[in-house]
């Protein structure tokens, strides 16, 4: 692509001149002076007409006919000379005679360059091109965009005359370059599906820009909608012949016949040869080298053969096989350290958690390497077909390591194989892995005695062990030459200057401790860890009995010091000296977590010598209290006046106190994980009401969409185990959770049976406040399935159960929902006094967020009552609450209601970027209904600005998902796609 540049020549100024350090200007929107902060008049419209002209020219002089033809044309007035000279006057005494100057018959304005918005734009721009040029896309794009934030509207706004008229066209032309190079490099860093939405709405506003077409048409293959990119083609194909009677660009041609061959070219970055290719996101993630690393010299250089033989030839798959501390990792780490240069396109590694009972699932692990790889989030796929397949392209190409670190067998690994040439894969386990095709398989055993001494000499010091020699082989003889275990018993010997290596060799003297054979299995582990965990101060070892007993990837300093029912300064003591042995780990500050085998010798410690045996319940119950308290804390600053929080189980831990709801809100994402891996390890009769309250508080977990799957695989465990207890407390409570899960899914049907099954159990139990909650949603279930007369009698059962509770928020939210029944029942009036009702009950309390809500509704119900400009309003202020609350699926949904609102207000070209943008926040939640409603806006929008070829494609893939469903607006969508059938 050409670069952008403005089409003039630039002269510099006759002289220096004098600067007017405090003046600047704007021409990039209306053309003003300042003098400081301070606005200056500048006058009539032909006034900043003879400013703008000066202003243009850079600091050489106009002659008076040359801007009398700027101003005026070809037929000035009479006066025009003494008009100009009156305007030149006046703008000299608000400028200063040092700025604007007469000389020659003409005048000039005499600036810096910095003081005028275009000069400093164009500067960005040349500074862009260079980053560019230097391969720092990231830099570049950003001086495109300060570039762009320069202008503020039309440029030379409401200027007359016809060099203000040609200046004008020239600077929107200017800017839409600048826009198509920022988009340009958008694309090359994979921002492809956030892009769409704006390629949208420019090619609306631009119909006959075909850079701008091929960009969306790039855009959309890459984000899997390959589809619509042909329709793009289509549709720009059809727009050329019939506006302009010509065919599209060669260059158009070419990237559609590269879209239908599914050209591999096009999934990378850069793919036109005259814009540099940008520099390829290159991962190094390989876990530092221990510097001690000892022998292995044959089996290194095995290995390390095995790797270079990926030479463009074959994928190499290198599989390290033993029991766990025979030091695999520690080999692998140092063999792929070595091999770096073979594989200059990266690497990455992975600690797939194969030895502890909840393995990594590979959808998780891809997900993780693309983003590495420099796909961004909203182009990750939601399968693992899908993924591994991107992942694969990915690395096409490219020479890229992979590290798949304790793997529990082949099934786990073979997902995450890059499949190219030139790329290897190295792969370590408990187990041998026979059936993992093409693998070169290696058995590795303990260390050799010579080499286990050396390896105990690095890391306690020569001096010391050469004058105890026999004792050091005794200490590692007593490790069964088992690398982990020799690594732990000579850091805390060199930890400790007053012991001697007899004083550990003695500690070590009883066969009991021994490692035994391979055979053994986790018994050698546990020996092994029991060198660390025997030298511990009792604290220390209370301290990591207990937290071995979570079932979290890692825990925080105050959900650690609940567990131990300590202080927090306190327990961070212990956790430090834990960390200072090596027997625990500082993922993060103020974060910790075990290695996997360790955290099962800690479990079995704990069941071994936690005294009495009841302390281990009561741990685990203090972990849930300070989940439960802080989420209630959480709930109640994010929904004041909720009586939700008055019917939660009771707690003895208080739980952390928030000020700010920022502050709460990133308390609650940051403790997901761990908060709803609290929850599915605490199933039993004692913890199960504790448990369901918890999901309860924590909510929003799966409203944002960010942790939906696991918040729903917890429900899931709680219903089955509350009704394995026959509580029909728990087992409503549980099925409000699961089918609210359900519901936020779209998946109705399995929402409804656990809603009416919530509704029977709360009334059996005389459990009012779920009672409520399960007539609500069962009525919401309703309303999607467009049971209006049905959802209204829930939505006022609810209603009349929140009012006689006193629940004010939960009463605004069954008026709010009774206002979705008026509006589909075509009552708009009394729909819109309802949902203001509960807008306004909500507001009183405080309550920002299910305010928000009230909003989302109110926006409703007045769009259907033609209120167009109050309902944008509504939703406006809906949005940017529910972005500023990591609310993904109300924020998508907003979107769409915005999309539906410029459709009814006849703007088809916001109503489309509205709905891009609402497809690529609703991404991987809300389900497939609400994505075929999104489509089908979005499909009507395409076709008002002429993209009726890729309004086909959206329908029709609505009309799948609608016809998958079982769902009524399948017969919507057949009719929007009838005409198109019959023509």
């Amino acid at each position: 692509m050409d670069r952008e540049r403005v089409p003039r020549q630039r002269h510099p100024a006759t002289g220096p001149g004098p600067v007017a350090p405090a003046l600047r200007f704007s021409v990039l929107g209306p053309v003003r002076a300042w003098r400081g902060e301070e606005p200056l008049p500048t006058g009539s419209p032909q006034q900043r007409a003879l400013l703008a002209a000066l202003l243009l020219r850079e600091g050489r002089t106009a002659t008076a006919s040359e801007l009398i033809d700027a101003l005026w044309g070809e037929e000035p007035p009479s006066q025009a000379l003494a008009a100009l000279r009156t305007y030149a006057s006046r703008l000299r005494k608000v400028l200063g005679a040092e700025v604007l100057v007469s000389e020659a018959g003409g005048y000039a304005v005499r600036v810096s360059s910095d003081r005028l918005d275009l000069s400093v734009a164009e500067s960005l721009r040349t500074e862009a091109e260079k980053a560019r040029t230097a391969g720092d896309l990231s830099h570049a794009r950003a001086l495109i965009n300060r570039a762009l934030g320069t202008w503020e509207g039309e440029p030379l706004a409401n200027l007359p005359g016809p060099f203000a008229e040609t200046q004008r066209t020239r600077l929107e032309e200017w800017r839409l370059q600048l826009l198509e190079s920022r988009l340009d490099m958008d694309l090359d860093e994979g921002a492809h599906a956030e892009t769409v939405a704006e390629l949208t709405a420019l090619t609306a506003a631009h119909p006959l820009r075909e850079r701008l077409r091929e960009l969306l048409m790039l855009a959309l293959y890459r984000s899997g909608r390959q589809a619509e990119a042909l329709a793009v083609y289509a549709d720009t194909r059809r727009l050329l012949a019939e506006e302009l009677g010509v065919d599209p660009r060669p260059g158009l041609k070419e990237l559609q016949q590269r879209i239908l061959q599914a050209d591999p070219g096009l999934a990378q970055s850069g793919t036109r040869a005259a814009t540099p290719p940008p520099a390829a996101v290159r991962p190094a993630q390989l876990p530092a080298t221990v510097p001690d690393f000892t022998g292995r010299e044959h089996l290194v250089a095995e290995l390390g053969e095995v790797l270079s033989a990926a030479d463009g030839k074959v994928m190499a798959v290198s599989a390290l096989a033993g029991i766990g501390g025979v030091g695999k990792t520690t080999l692998a780490v140092h063999v792929a350290h070595a091999a770096r240069a073979s594989f200059p396109d990266g690497q990455l590694y992975v600690d797939l958690q194969g030895a502890g009972s909840r393995p990594a699932d590979p959808e998780t692990v891809l997900g993780s390497f693309l983003r590495a790889l420099g796909t961004p989030e909203s182009a990750v796929p939601d399968s693992l077909e899908e993924r591994a397949a991107l992942y694969r392209s990915s690395l096409d190409t490219r020479r890229v390591l992979v590290l798949l670190d304790n793997a529990k067998d082949a099934a786990q690994v073979r997902p995450l194989l890059p499949g190219a040439e030139g790329c290897a894969a190295l792969i370590t386990g408990r187990v041998r892995m026979v059936d993992l095709a093409g693998a070169h398989l290696v058995d590795l055993d303990v260390m050799s005695p010579e080499e286990a001494l050396q390896l105990f000499t690095r890391i306690v010091g020569a001096e010391r062990v050469a004058s105890e020699r026999e004792a050091a082989l005794d200490v590692v003889s007593a490790c069964g030459f088992l690398p982990l275990a020799i690594r732990i018993a000579a850091s805390r010997l060199a930890s400790r200057r007053t012991w001697t290596v007899s004083v550990l060799a003695a500690k070590l003297g009883d066969e009991r401790r021994r490692l035994d054979e391979l055979q053994a299995g986790d018994l050698a582990v546990k020996a092994t860890f029991e060198l660390g965990y025997g030298q511990l101060e009792p604290a220390q070892a209370r301290a990591f009995r207990l937290l071995g007993l979570a079932d979290g990837a890692d825990m925080s300093l105050a959900a650690a010091a609940a567990l131990l029912d300590l202080p927090a300064e306190d327990a961070e003591d212990l956790l430090e000296a834990l960390v200072d042995t090596s027997l625990l780990e500082s993922a993060a500050p103020g974060r910790y977590r075990f290695h996997d085998l360790v955290r099962l010798y800690a479990r079995a410690c704990a069941e071994r010598d936690e005294h009495p045996p009841g302390e281990r319940a009561a741990a685990t119950s203090r972990l849930l209290d300070f989940y439960l308290a802080s989420a209630r804390r959480v709930y109640e600053i994010d929904r004041p006046g909720d009586r939700l929080v008055d019917s939660l189980e009771p707690t003895r831990h208080p739980g952390l106190a928030f000020t700010e709801r920022p502050a709460a809100q990133d308390w609650l994402y940051a403790e997901a994980i761990p908060l709803l891996a609290c929850v599915r390890q605490s199933t039993g009769s004692g913890t199960l009401r504790r448990a369901i309250d918890l999901m309860w508080a924590a909510v929003d977990l799966a409203e944002s969409g960010a942790n939906a799957r696991e918040y729903e695989a917890a429900a899931t465990s709680l219903v089955e185990a509350a009704r394995a207890c026959a509580d029909s407390r728990s087992e409503g409570r549980a099925s409000i959770v699961l089918g609210n899960a359900h519901l936020l899914m779209g998946r109705f049907d399995q929402a409804d049976e656990e809603g009416l099954r919530a509704l029977r159990l709360s009334e059996a139990a005389g459990d009012g406040l779920t009672e409520c909650w399960a007539a609500n949603m069962v009525g919401a279930i309703a309303f999607y399935q467009n049971r209006f007369e049905v959802a209204e009698g829930y939505f006022q059962r609810a209603y009349e159960g929140f009012h006689a509770r006193g629940d004010g928020p939960g009463a605004a939210s069954a008026l709010c929902n009774v206002s979705r029944t008026h509006l589909g029942t075509g009552r708009a009036a009394s729909a819109v006094r309802l949902a203001q009702q509960g807008t306004d009950m909500y507001d009183s309390m405080g309550h920002s967020l299910k305010g928000a809500n009230g909003r989302y509704a109110l926006g409703m119900a007045l769009s259907a009552s033609g209120r167009h400009r109050e309902a944008a309003e509504r939703f406006t202020e809906a949005l940017d609450v529910f972005r500023s609350s990591r609310q993904r699926l109300w924020e998508g949904m907003t979107l769409l209601r915005l999309a539906e609102l410029d459709l009814a207000v006849r703007k088809p070209a916001q109503a489309a970027t509205h709905a891009d943008a609402a497809l690529t926040v609703l991404r991987g939640i809300g389900g497939e209904w609400r994505r075929g409603n999104v489509l089908t806006v979005l499909g009507r929008a395409l076709n008002q600005i002429g993209q009726s070829g890729r309004a086909q494609v959206c329908w029709r893939e609505a009309l799948a998902i609608y016809e998958e469903l079982g769902s009524d607006e399948a017969e919507d969508v057949r009719g929007l796609l009838a005409p198109v059938a019959v023509a």
